[in-house]
Formats: C-alpha cells, sequence, structure tokens
C-alpha cells in the first residue's frame, strides 16, 4: 500500500481498526510503536510502497521438549511480535534493517546453498527459509525495508521462531500470493534453523507463532502434525500468565538443548525404532536393567518424562475445555516437577553455580503456596520460568520477583488469536 494510506490504516480509530483487532487494548502502544517504524524505513529507503507484517512470540503451555520425539504440547501465541515494514524488489538481494544493528542484513538469494560462516546469525534464517520454499515448489525473490520485535532474545518466548515466521510470512505473501500454509511455514523454518542456522530444534515454537491462540499439537507424523484450537482464556478463571526472566545466558547452551531429543531417541533406538512415541512406558520399564548400560539413566529418565507429559496434555486439553482449571493447574504443578526431575533442563550440567530458574520457581512456590502454579518456560537450561498467579496477587508477586530478578524481569502474557499475518 502506498505510504499515505498505510498512515491513515494505522492512525485508524476504533475497536475494527486493523490494529485495534490485532492488539486489543493495547493498540494505542501499538500505534506508537508502528509509526516509529514507518518513519526509520522511510528515512532508509526512497519508495512508493509498503506491505507491514506481524507474527507473535508463543509461550508454552504443555509438552516440555516433547515434539521432537513425535509428541504432544500445548502452546499459545502471545501478545508480543515481531514486525516488518517491506517492499518487494525487482532483484534477489535482501536488505533487512533491525532495531539493535547498526548494519543491515543482506542475503542475495540468488545464492541458496549453505553458508558456514553464516552459522548462528539472522542471514543463515533468511537464507535457509529460502532454499527450503524453493526447494518445495515455492516462489521467492528479494525485499528491502525494516524490523522489530519485542519479543526479547532469552524471554524463552521464542524470538527466534518468531522472526523466522515472520521472514517465511513476508515471502509468502509477496510472492505465492499467502498460498504457503501454517504447516508448511513452520516445516521450512525448522529447517532453516536446523541446517543453516546450526541449532536442532522441534517444531513447536513456529507452529504456535504461525497458528495463533491456544492450539493442541500432535506430532505422530511429523510432516503432517494434528492442530487443533483450544478456545478458552486464563483470565476468565481469575488468573493472570506471567513469565519471569532469571537473567540466565542462553549464549552456549547448544549442546544442552541437542542431548534431550538424542538421549531420547537412543532409548527408541535400543528398541529399534526412532521416536519415543513408537515405544510404550510398558516396554521402557520392562528393559530398564538392559537400558541402563547402552543408554544411561538419564536417557532413561527423559523417556520417562516424554510419557508423563504426553499424558498430561490431553488432561490439559480436556480441563480446558470442560472449564476445570483447579485440574488444569495440578496438570502444570506436575508437568513442572517432572521438568525438574526427570527432564532435568532446568539449569545446564555445565554451569552449576548458576540455577536461576530453579531458584525462581522455588521463590515463587514459596510466594504463592498453593494458589497458582509454576513451571520452566520453554527449552530450559537458564533464563525464564511461568507462573499462574491469582489477579489479585499478581502486583505484589510481580514486586516480589523483580526485587530479586530486576526491574521489568516479569512480564504479564496476553494470548493473541491472530497468528502470522500482513495488516491491512
Amino acid at each position: 500500500m502506498n505510504i499515505e494510506h498505510l498512515r491513515s490504516m494505522i492512525d485508524e480509530e476504533g475497536e475494527d481498526a486493523p490494529i485495534a483487532r490485532l492488539y486489543g487494548t493495547l493498540h494505542d502502544e501499538q500505534r506508537r510503536r508502528y509509526r516509529n517504524l514507518l518513519d526509520k524505513t522511510m528515512r532508509r529507503f526512497a519508495h512508493n510502497e509498503l506491505r507491514l507484517f506481524s507474527t507473535p512470540g508463543r509461550v508454552e503451555l504443555g509438552g516440555n521438549h516433547t515434539d521432537h520425539n513425535g509428541g504432544k504440547v500445548l502452546a499459545a501465541s502471545v501478545h508480543l511480535d515481531s514486525i516488518a515494514m517491506v517492499e518487494p524488489t525487482d532483484d534477489s538481494q535482501v536488505v533487512l534493517y533491525s532495531e539493535g544493528y547498526g548494519e543491515p542484513f543482506r542475503v542475495d538469494l540468488s545464492r541458496l546453498e549453505r553458508v558456514q560462516s553464516e552459522e548462528g546469525k539472522t542471514d543463515a534464517l533468511i537464507r535457509g527459509i529460502a532454499a527450503h520454499l524453493r526447494k518445495i515448489g515455492f516462489k521467492v525473490g528479494g525485499f528491502r525495508g525494516s524490523i522489530e520485535s519485542n519479543v526479547l532474545p532469552g524471554s524463552g518466548l521464542s524470538s527466534s521462531a518468531s522472526i523466522e515466521i515472520l521472514i517465511a510470512t513476508i515471502l509468502s505473501q509477496l510472492y505465492n500470493g499467502g498460498r504457503v500454509d501454517t504447516t508448511t511455514l513452520s516445516i521450512v523454518c525448522q529447517y532453516a534453523e536446523n541446517q543453516y542456522f546450526g541449532k536442532p530444534c522441534g517444531l513447536m515454537d513456529q507452529i504456535a507463532c504461525a497458528a495463533g491462540g491456544i492450539v493442541s499439537i500432535d506430532f505422530r507424523i511429523a510432516d503432517k502434525p494434528a492442530i487443533d484450537q483450544v478456545d478458552t482464556s486464563f483470565s476468565e478463571f481469575g488468573y493472570t500468565l506471567a513469565v519471569c526472566n532469571t537473567g540466565g545466558s542462553h549464549a552456549d547452551l547448544t549442546p544442552d538443548y541437542a542431548a534431550v531429543p538424542q538421549e531420547m531417541r537412543s532409548v527408541a533406538e535400543a528398541f529399534g525404532k526412532k521416536l519415543c512415541r513408537e515405544i510404550t512406558p510398558e516396554q521402557l520399564l520392562a528393559e530398564v536393567p538392559r537400558l541402563r548400560s547402552i543408554v544411561g539413566d538419564r536417557a532413561i529418565l527423559r523417556c520417562l518424562h516424554f510419557f508423563a507429559d504426553n499424558d498430561r496434555v490431553d488432561r490439559q486439553i480436556v480441563a480446558l475445555r470442560e472449564r476445570d482449571f483447579n485440574s488444569y493447574l495440578d496438570a502444570v504443578r506436575k508437568a513442572g516437577d517432572s521438568s525438574w526431575e526427570l527432564l532435568q533442563n532446568n539449569y545446564s550440567p555445565t554451569n552449576l553455580r548458576e540455577q536461576g530458574v530453579p531458584l525462581a520457581l522455588a521463590l515463587s512456590r514459596r510466594f504463592l503456596g498453593d494458589d497458582g502454579a509454576v513451571r520452566i518456560q520453554g527449552g530450559g537450561f537458564a533464563g525464564t520460568m511461568q507462573a499462574y498467579v491469582p489477579k489479585e496477587r499478581f502486583d505484589g508477586y510481580r514486586r516480589y520477583m523483580e526485587d530479586l530478578f530486576g526491574s521489568g524481569s516479569v512480564t504479564q502474557i496476553g494470548v493473541r488469536s491472530a497468528g502470522t499475518t500482513e495488516i491491512r
């Protein structure tokens, strides 16, 4: 759309305005954010047309580290998002400015093979997404513009998946008429992160960012996950969902993340299978003496967590649909215990002095008592935990935790109904 049209759309008032529909009561704050991005984009480029995109972050509600072994998860898109203002170009160049970076990302899409020097960089994600889209029959092309995200890195809300899905959505809309569906977008982004960026990951983060709302996802068939909406709101039960960033670094945690799916798969392979979903708890328990010398004790414990969390996801879904929030919270508590005791992803074994997440969990439990629930948030090993806090106690909880972990460490989470989208 032309600049005047875009500016008018951003400034439009009323509950049916595009920005208001997407952000609800936060629309005034978001308008200022979009105006700022528009001004910066116009200073960088001379152009007549811009298109506007938004992709939310995500929060994992159930199924911790289960997706990569064919398991089940419960997740939700959140009100924090990554946004972009871009225009297509008539060449193969991507030029993308990002807040916090002095120079833009520059990627030539005429070359789509993996570039080793880009590993761990946004350039690798852009190239990998374009490469896989072309490989499966979609068109790709150049674009230029600006991106900005309030899904902070290390927040446990999937800042990387949000950016990935945003880039894939831009290519889908600019060059394929928006025909790339949610599952395909997610698979493309997972491929880019695994093969080009160099980080192992499942598929849950990308699907949750792309789909919108609260979704259950069953990964029994990896390339055709079953996705189902769960229509509910935590506020209707009198609770606020929040995350607390304990400040731990994710810089050197890739080996810790990679070990989780590898160890779970090693158990399955001992039975001649590829994934934990292909074996049963009964089979596992019957073979524990044999497995200990083959895969080690931690792998067995992590597989036990997989089975238990898979069952808990089913119970969480039923509890939400039946409006039985006490049962839902009970499942959250048990999931948190399982991640801490069996999955063992609440801190890194390579840095035993830094245990911010267990500390935050312990202190949150002390504050909440039996009222609410806490658990690890996301991949774990450092960073963020989540808490369900009674609304009337939330301000006190925020003050208590921020006194310990710093101002701004606690973020109230709103569930966003819209997934990745072009705003028109």
